[in-house]
């Protein structure tokens, strides 16, 4: 048993809590709609609501559409600095990307083109961009691919060729920010090859189940629950840091405040959130906000968080104690 609000807690509490999240979700589902500037995306089920927690010994608890496969999208902005941190250090990395809030949608071209001649952090479209320029040449997208199957433990993790495609034929928005970065000295002249890198890591398909266990993989400071090492504690210390203050784009300060969870966002509906050395909290959700962001996950999350104690701030968290002894 474990101890919330000065009251012994059972596992079936655990189960009640992440029914009442769900419910939550659900309620204020009707307020998003599914992105549609990616056809392919915009096919999704504006219904569908999955919740996923995994602990530290790799133990699930789901409800919903946790087993329903999509894209993971911006999610993979994640892993993709995680590698090119690994590869090239810290340094070499914010060289060309800086690391601040943007305050502008994910896929806007204002700052890079008025204010700063870098993306303003690897969490937007640019900044995204132009970390997949530094893996070129330096690890295949199969070799990539096997990296996310690992940290995700999805070994079935398989690129989506239909929202690839769409993606590819809808790149408008994303080519101009790449083209722009080459004429700044950003990005070198694999333009074309930079971005289709960039939208195959955008169309893996995951599940919240596989999310919930990239969260626990990026809490344990990027070890497995068999031990393997897949990253440095210092790489993750710095993606975690970088999810906190950017990984909810234009909504990240209000989101950190109300949730505390180093969280990142995908248009494709995902979530994956981050309680460090206790769980991993992935969330499905095609119907999005008005910046882009699963619109359950908010109040899923905040719900969450103060009823398990996993607010980054706050101390007294029992969920190990109570997995323990579940």
């Amino acid at each position: 048993m474990g101890i919330a609000n000065g009251k012994e807690i059972s596992t079936k509490q655990l189960c009640d809590i992440m029914e009442e999240a769900y419910r939550r979700g659900k309620e204020v589902l009707p307020q998003g709609k599914v992105a549609t500037y990616i056809p392919e995306l915009g096919k999704a089920d504006p219904g569908a609501l999955g919740i996923s927690l995994c602990a530290r010994d790799g133990w699930h608890f789901n409800i919903g559409d946790t087993n329903r496969r999509f894209t993971i999208q911006s999610i993979s902005k994640v892993i993709s600095l995680a590698l090119a941190l690994e590869l090239l250090g810290m340094d070499k990395v914010f060289e060309r990307v800086d690391m601040e809030p943007s305050g502008e949608a994910f896929n806007s071209l204002i700052d890079l083109d008025l204010i700063s001649n870098h993306p303003m952090n690897p969490m937007i479209n640019s900044g995204a961009i132009t970390v997949a320029n530094m893996l070129l040449g330096k690890m295949s997208f199969e070799e990539i691919q096997d990296v996310f199957r690992k940290v995700c433990e999805d070994p079935e993790m398989e690129s989506n060729e239909a929202v690839f495609r769409s993606e590819m034929q809808n790149l408008s928005r994303n080519r101009a920010i790449a083209y722009l970065l080459q004429s700044k000295g950003i990005l070198d002249d694999r333009v074309e090859e930079t971005l289709e890198l960039y939208t195959r890591l955008c169309s893996l398909q995951v599940t919240a189940v596989s999310l919930a266990s990239m969260g626990m993989t990026i809490a344990m400071d990027g070890k497995l629950g068999n031990g393997e090492s897949v990253f440095t504690g210092r790489t993750m210390e710095i993606c975690k840091t970088i999810m906190l203050t950017c990984g909810m784009y234009d909504r990240s300060g209000r989101f950190a405040v109300k949730v505390g969870l180093p969280t990142k966002s995908g248009v494709g509906g995902g979530l994956v959130s981050v309680a460090d050395n206790h769980v991993g909290i992935g969330i499905y959700g095609p119907a999005l906000d008005d910046k882009g962001n699963c619109v359950a996950g908010g109040p899923i999350l905040e719900y969450l968080s103060r009823e398990l104690q996993i607010h980054l701030f706050q101390k007294n968290t029992y969920v190990d104690r109570m997995m323990e002894q579940r």
